[in-house]
């Protein structure tokens, strides 16, 4: 579709967006946020089963479909460093309502401070990261590494922040350094179609379909740190196998 039908679109879908999705949104972080945290006291496995219902109703609020592909992949009771390309703000309710696996985010500190959301994901055990510290950064993820065992895993974005256009950046290297201190082996991920649902900088949602690609692991055993660049260069290979062209950055 042509960016002026697209953006028509949009101002088209823009009333059900506001009046309807971003009221069901708020109430829904608001209620499984606190469901969540308050669970976390009872059982931390039990109150990781509530991400995944609001996800699966922040996607059918915005009739968003997700197709999942390559689940196969996943070994049971396996530990892994996730990586995920990051396309759109919406990856967050798809790959919390359709991954299928129970995993701590890596995420910017400042998200720590929204309410609701910020307690509960802290109560829930996902990292938050000073990305101006690096030295912070470092401690945050050593803290986090007795969590990840028995099938617990550890989901990046290895570009570091969401692309504006859609289009998958250049990684950045402390995921793939975490694989090779812990040993865990690489689960690459892909998402695509969430750009156009939401797109970076912008606030106007539209419907629409995405898909969530499970990659073979890749395994790190015998690898070093002088090793991590062709990492990186494999597990970018192996998400960008799951886009097409565009979201690529080849046309």
């Amino acid at each position: 579709m042509r960016p002026g039908g697209q953006r028509m679109l949009r101002w088209l879908y823009f009333p059900w967006a506001w009046l309807v999705f971003m009221p069901v949104m708020a109430l829904a972080t608001l209620v499984f946020g606190s469901l969540s945290f308050l669970l976390t006291f009872v059982s931390v496995p039990l109150a990781h089963r509530i991400p995944p219902i609001w996800g699966w109703i922040l996607c059918r609020a915005n009739f968003v479909f997700v197709k999942v592909k390559g689940r196969e992949n996943v070994r049971p009771g396996q530990s892994y460093v996730v990586m995920s390309n990051h396309q759109s703000h919406f990856d967050v309710p798809v790959l919390s309502a359709y991954l299928g696996m129970q995993y701590r985010w890596v995420a910017k500190k400042e998200l720590e401070s929204v309410p609701v959301m910020g307690p509960a994901c802290k109560a829930l055990g996902h990292i938050f990261i000073d990305r101006k510290n690096r030295e912070s950064a470092i401690a945050s993820l050593n803290a986090a590494r007795p969590r990840l065992v028995n099938g617990v895993s550890v989901l990046f974005f290895p570009e570091g922040t969401r692309s504006r256009d859609g289009r998958m950046k250049e990684f950045k290297k402390g995921g793939f350094v975490m694989a090779l201190d812990l040993g865990l082996p690489i689960l690459p991920v892909s998402v695509s179609g969430t750009h156009r649902v939401l797109p970076g900088k912008s606030l106007k949602l539209l419907p629409g379909c995405a898909t969530v690609t499970i990659h073979p692991a890749i395994d790190v055993a015998g690898k070093t740190l002088d090793d991590r660049d062709l990492l990186m260069e494999a597990t970018r290979r192996a998400i960008g196998a799951g886009l097409t062209e565009w979201e690529r950055g080849e046309v």
